[in-house]
Parts: structure tokens; sequence; C-alpha cells
């Protein structure tokens, strides 16, 4: 059985082309960044930690790959840099290794999502890690599956992949496809 990360990352990659941008919502130490770099045309990738950034630069110049924007800015602000998008990642929570006072915001994430439904291609696709065993940790995740939950089911089919038998919080897979059919009135 795969993990919820790797789940993420098979989902993203059944339609992220050479042609796309993506976005990597939450960079943290570069893995996602580095996934989807090699996947997509262009890929966008936010954090508030310079720690972040530098780590994610040192993955993605091992590589040899250049085709990623690192903003040091939260992810609310995508939309200053991305008019559209087919993918994007969140790993919500705190940077390992790093400040565990420093997390993402229940209130900035879902403005950051909202954002990035509006400018998803139809197919795109959105892959959300929820980790909450951490404070304030269940309030996240409790915004990020109220928003999910009132997505319009005419324009974004919405799923849930987790563990039921695991102790301590596991992590788990919020995923939004925007659907292929939608028509605006």
């Amino acid at each position: 059985m795969k993990r919820p990360l790797e789940m993420a990352h098979d989902f993203l990659a059944e339609v992220v082309t050479q042609d796309d941008i993506v976005v990597d919502a939450t960079m943290g130490n570069g893995h996602d960044t580095l996934f989807l770099a090699k996947l997509a045309k262009q890929v966008y990738a936010f954090d508030i930690q310079e720690q972040a950034l530098e780590k994610t630069q040192e993955r993605l110049h091992q590589a040899g790959l250049t085709n990623a924007q690192l903003i040091l800015q939260g992810h609310e602000t995508l939309d200053q840099f991305v008019t559209e998008a087919k993918a994007g990642i969140f790993n919500l929570g705190y940077l390992p290794l790093a400040d565990k006072s420093v997390i993402t915001q229940p209130q900035t994430t879902i403005e950051a999502l909202e954002k990035l439904c509006h400018l998803l291609v139809k197919g795109g696709r959105i892959a959300i890690m929820i980790y909450y065993g951490h404070e304030g940790g269940d309030l996240e995740r409790d915004a990020v599956l109220d928003f999910v939950s009132q997505l319009n089911q005419q324009e974004y089919t919405a799923a849930i992949y987790r563990t039921l038998n695991q102790v301590n919080n596991p992590p788990f897979l919020v995923m939004i496809e925007k659907l292929e059919r939608y028509r605006h009135g």
C-alpha cells in the first residue's frame, strides 16, 4: 500500500507534462519542488523560511534543474506570480528539523487554496498533505476539510486518502481535481 505522500506524487504525475506550470505551496526541504521540476516546464515554490529556500536550491542544483522559481513569501501570495497552473502541492505543518513554532496557518492556507483552485486549468489537480500532530494542526486540518468539502461539485472532485489503523495522528492526503466538463454559467 502506498504512503499518502507517494499517493500525492502519483496523483499529480498522472496529469503534469513538460508543458505545464505547477506550484509547490510549501517548499520545505525541497522534495516536492524537485519532484515537480522533473515533470513540469516551470515550478513556482513558496516558503517563508530562508532555510527552506537554501535546502531546495541545493537539491535542484545537485539535480541540474533550473526550471523552479523559489519565492521567499507565503503561499497566499501565489497569484502575484502564477496566472494558471496544472497542479499544486501543499505539505501542511512545520519544516522538519527546523523551528517547530513556525507552522502553516489556517487563514493563509485557505487563502492560497482558494487562489490555486481558481487558477487551476481544467483537469488540474491539487494534493494537500495534512500533518496535524502539532499544536494548531487540528485547526488547520479542520479548516482545510471544511473548505474542500464546500467546493462546488459541478466544478471539482475532492477525495481523501488516509490510514485508519495508525496511531499518533498519521498524516493524510486530500486530493482536488478541477473537472474537465465544467462550464461556467
